[in-house]
This record gives structure tokens, sequence and C-alpha cells, in this order.
């Protein structure tokens, strides 16, 4: 249902910068996301639900294109993927990273074209290498000196298939120790400090049946800073230049990965992707032409970034409980359908929408209904005095790593996924029921 805006307030009393930019308000303290009323998704689909704004994954992917125009932008499907995930996408000239055989799988049979895919991960199965091989995946990018041997052996010697090689730059960024990938003493890549990585490309070398095309690094998630990829640029660019001098040649590629930080609450920073650009295009072209080396070309995997401001949750309120002087507000969902604030601490900004209150704002939890201390989805957040079981409860920035990160604990099933496009809605992916629960079951 297509439904009209109210005039804007000021944002200092009602501020909506970290919600979809078609997010407007409605009467009765009510919100409508691409055109359609929050409470009226919540009546036809439910909760818990994730509505997905269709215009702003859209609108993200060409900010991405536009600020980097000779780049490859590769979408990282692991923040969230689904059939018409995959069509907006390539639709708006993204490649795609994914990090398993079934994220893989369902791209190719959405209609992606698997020549615009890079394939990576820690630890590849021997599915994983096998269905990258079937489908004809763009590149895979090897993550281990294990992975050298088994991705050769699984080509052949007449097969061929490019490869890049995962650098540990010895760079720290991102907002949580768990989200830190760039350093040494983590599972992930090839050292650049200890010459694991320069010994990982002479062994590719030497096998005739892979084609190395550049080096890939990756050093965080949610970092808000230029400066931290400007010096793993820089590092990643020298060992270019030592590949050019050991071995005789220049690879023409360079993928730096993504971690693009983005508000969760208002007022928090997020990373300035037009000074990333820039800076990450001047350095690039600097340290190259310091060295003598041919510009690569870049590549960018953002993920987080284009889903995660597009996607709202919806719960519906199951108990209010006061126990001295804190406010715990009890939700229909939870750690099933959202692990982040147990996992490392993510803060949220939950909203009362479908009612207008007149009641005092005071600190409130808004917890899970699952059987642990730490299912918490917002610690300490200013909600109406007056809520209670029944009301609606909206949260922003919620279209990354919460539905690809969701269980199946206690049996509570995972969420829909309903799209909301110039005014209509339409599920995407549907509830997880009890017969599915029980479809997987086949014991006495």
């Amino acid at each position: 249902m297509t439904v009209a805006a109210l005039p804007e307030v000021p944002a200092s009393a009602d501020d909506l910068s970290v919600w979809p930019a078609s997010t407007t308000r409605l009467p009765h303290g009510g919100l409508a996301v691409g055109g359609v009323s929050l409470p009226e998704i919540a009546e036809r689909f439910d909760t818990p639900a994730y509505v997905l704004d269709e215009s702003e994954v859209r609108e993200r992917c060409r900010t991405y294109r536009d600020a980097f125009p000779d780049a490859e932008v590769l979408y990282a499907a692991k923040a969230f993927l689904s059939r018409a995930m995959v069509r907006w996408v390539q639709e708006e000239g993204l490649g795609l990273d994914v990090c398993s055989a079934g994220e893989l799988e369902l791209a190719v049979t959405a209609g992606f074209p698997p020549e615009r895919i890079v394939l990576h991960g820690n630890a590849k199965s021997p599915r994983d290498i096998a269905t990258a091989l079937r489908l004809g995946v763009g590149r895979i990018v090897i993550d281990s000196p294990s992975e050298i041997a088994r991705i050769a052996a699984a080509v052949g010697p007449h097969g061929h298939q490019k490869v890049m090689v995962r650098v540990v730059p010895g760079v720290s960024a991102g907002g949580h120790d768990k989200i830190r990938t760039g350093t040494d003493g983590q599972k992930f890549g090839l050292s650049l400090t200890d010459g694991g990585a320069q010994h990982a490309v002479s062994r590719i070398l030497g096998q005739p049946q892979l084609e190395l095309t550049g080096l890939h690094c990756h050093i965080g998630s949610q970092i808000t800073d230029v400066e931290s990829y400007l010096v793993a640029l820089r590092r990643m660019v020298g060992l270019l230049a030592r590949i050019r001098d050991t071995h005789g040649i220049v690879l023409p590629e360079l993928d730096m990965g993504g971690g693009h930080g983005i508000a969760y609450r208002p007022g928090e920073p997020a990373l300035d992707l037009t000074l990333l650009a820039r800076q990450l295009r001047i350095e690039l072209i600097g340290s190259c032409t310091t060295v003598g080396l041919t510009v690569p070309r870049l590549f960018i995997e953002p993920g987080r970034a284009i889903a995660g401001p597009a996607g709202v949750a919806l719960y519906r309120v199951l108990a209010v409980q006061h126990t001295g002087e804190k406010v715990f507000v009890a939700v229909d969902g939870g750690m099933s359908d959202n692990p982040r604030p147990a996992l490392y601490g993510v803060r949220y900004a939950p909203r009362l929408v479908g009612r207008h209150s007149t009641a005092g704002s005071r600190k409130a939890t808004v917890v899970g209904r699952h059987c642990e201390a730490g299912d918490i989805l917002a610690a300490d957040v200013d909600l109406p005095g007056d809520i209670h079981p029944g009301d609606l409860l909206a949260v922003p920035v919620a279209g990354a790593y919460q539905l690809s990160m969701a269980s199946g604990y206690n049996m509570v099933g995972r969420p829909p996924v309903i799209a909301v496009h110039e005014g209509a809605a339409r599920m995407l992916v549907r509830r997880e029921t009890l017969d599915d629960f029980r479809r997987r079951d086949i014991g006495d």
C-alpha cells in the first residue's frame, strides 16, 4: 500500500539519519519504508520480519560504481544473499564475492555470470573447490599453503584457473577484536612479515595450470578510518614490486577487500566513501610510480555498506519486566535471528512504531526470547516509558549479517525477508516453520 508522508520534523527531535533514505513518518507514530507502512508489513507478514528496501540497495551499488569507476566492485555475499539480491547487484553492474559452494550455487543458478565471481575463505572444502571449478568461477583466493596443491590437483594437468593470494599486511583495523583480520596471529591469509605470502607466490608460479592474477587482502570489518587502508595498500604495492623483482612478472590485479564501516545509531561515525576512493587512487598511483610498477586494476568488496542500511528488523513486544531499576523489553525474536550483539557487542537504536506515545522516555534493554542471559538485542536504549506487550519495535540498519548468521536455536524459525519498492511489498525469503524442522529430522 502506498502511503503519504508527513512533514519533516527536526532531526534533533526525531533522528532518521541511519534509516533508509525512503523512510517517511506517518500519522500516529508510524513509519513507512519504500512507500510501505511498517505496521502494515507486521500485520500482513507477522513478526519478527526483515524489511529490505530495494531502492536503497540499488542506490548504494550505484554510489560505489560512481566512486570507483575504474575498479571492480564486488558485493560481499556473506552480508546477505538471496536470488533477488543477486539480480539487483548484477543489474547495477557489480561483481560478487562468495565464501562457499552454497553462496556460489545460489548466485549462478539465479543467473549471475560465474566469471564475475570471486571465491575465498580460510578453509575451503573439497565441495567448495569442486563447485567453483565446475561452474567456472572467475577467481579463487588462496588463503593457505595447502590450498595451492589442492586446487592445482582439482584443476588437473590440462585445466586452468585464475587465482589470487590473500596476504596479511600487518594492519590492525576494525570495530572489534573478533573482526580484525589484517594482523598476524589469526586464521586468515598468508603473512607478509614472515615470508609466507612470498613463498606461496613462488609455489603458485610453479603450477602451470594456476594463473596468478594478483594479491588480495582484507584488514577487518566496520572500519571507519581511511588511513588503515592506505597503510595496507602501500605494503601490498611493496609486495607486488618484490614479486616483479624476484620473478620478473607484474601482477595486474590488487583486491583491497571491504570492511567499510557504517553507522548503526545516529551520531556514530561511518567510512567516508568519497574520501576513501580518492585517497586509494592517489596512494595507488603514487606508490606504483615510486617503485616503477604499472598500476594494477583495483578490486573492492563492500557488503555491509550496501545491505546493512537497507534493512529494518520488526519485532513485537511480548513482555515488559521491571527488575529493580532496570526495564527489560522482551520481543518475539532475539539471538536466533541476530547473534551479533552477543558475538561482539553491536549496538542498535530500536524505535517504537505503530502508535504515538506521549510518555517520557526511559532506559530499557531489549532482550530476545531465548534461554540465554546474553540474548540481548539492544542494551540501555531510550524507549517510551509506557511501552507494553503488543507494541511494535523497528530496528534500522538490519540488512547485513543478521539473517545470514541466523540459527535454528530453540526451533523458533528464521524470519522472512520482505522487499519494499515504490509502495509495494513482496516476500523474498519465506519464514522458516516447524514443518521445515520436522522435514530435516529423519530419525525414528
